[in-house]
């Protein structure tokens, strides 16, 4: 449910999309290309794009490029987010967040329930924060990505969103 204030001026966010995938390149990035047409055509910024293998340290020391770049607000990734042996994603992603957004997860598998049923209980979407960066992991599918960022990420990344928004608290997402 969209909620914007038109009043408002529109903040564009600096995102990075990230594709963890051991068979998917550029050329044939569908999630991935998903991500950058929504995250851009909504009026945010394309910080970075990489694709990585499904190996926790390739995935780890991406996203630590990335926390550690001042102009990357958030980091969206897609793939690896299932429960075969080479899904190691969530396993990344969790152990640099400072703070876990454990509603961004329960929330993607509610819409998910309400497009594929009892099967969205497979996906480990997750949210975090590290170091005043948003992390988020999606699922591999470009309906997954279309689903994350239409029904959840789209409306959380507009400071216009009412009642509240994950952009009015970049600037204090740091504090002690």
């Amino acid at each position: 449910m969209s909620r914007i204030d038109e009043s408002r001026r529109f903040l564009p966010v600096n995102i990075a999309v990230l594709t963890v995938s051991d068979t998917r390149g550029l050329s044939d990035d569908k999630s991935g290309d998903t991500l950058v047409e929504r995250l851009t055509s909504d009026g945010h910024v394309l910080a970075g794009r990489a694709i990585v293998r499904d190996d926790v340290r390739a995935i780890v020391d991406q996203l630590r490029v990335w926390i550690d770049d001042p102009t990357v607000d958030v980091v969206i990734s897609t793939g690896g987010t299932g429960l075969t042996g080479r899904d190691v994603t969530p396993e990344a992603f969790e152990s640099l967040f400072e703070k876990t957004i454990n509603g961004f997860g329960e929330m993607f598998r509610m819409l998910s329930y309400q497009k594929i049923g009892t099967s969205a209980l497979q996906s480990r979407a997750t949210g975090g924060v590290a170091k005043g960066t948003y992390l988020f992991a999606l699922p591999g599918s470009p309906s997954a990505c279309r689903d994350g960022w239409d029904l959840i990420l789209k409306w959380q990344l507009d400071n216009r969103h009412r009642p509240c928004n994950l952009v009015e608290l970049m600037p204090r997402l740091q504090e002690k």
